[in-house]
């Protein structure tokens, strides 16, 4: 059974979600754009995680921090 993957396109910068084929490397036909879906899953994370969401590297180097801010 293959696994879903979730990967942003470094061509159209695109979020899409399917199953891979290639290794993992490529999508197959039934990908879906899920770009606004990941992004507000992300905003909801972020508030409730309350501080900055930091990405490291496996030495513990971090590479990204994700701050959201409540503008409603």
């Amino acid at each position: 059974m293959r696994k879903i993957k979730v990967a942003c396109s470094p061509l159209t910068n695109v979020i899409y979600a399917g199953k891979t084929i290639k290794n993992g490397t490529m999508f197959g036909a039934n990908k879906e754009d899920v770009t606004m879906d990941c992004l507000i899953a992300v905003v909801g994370h972020a508030l409730k995680f309350g501080a900055p969401i930091e990405i490291c590297t496996p030495d513990g180097k971090v590479e990204f921090e994700i701050t959201v801010k409540d503008m409603r």
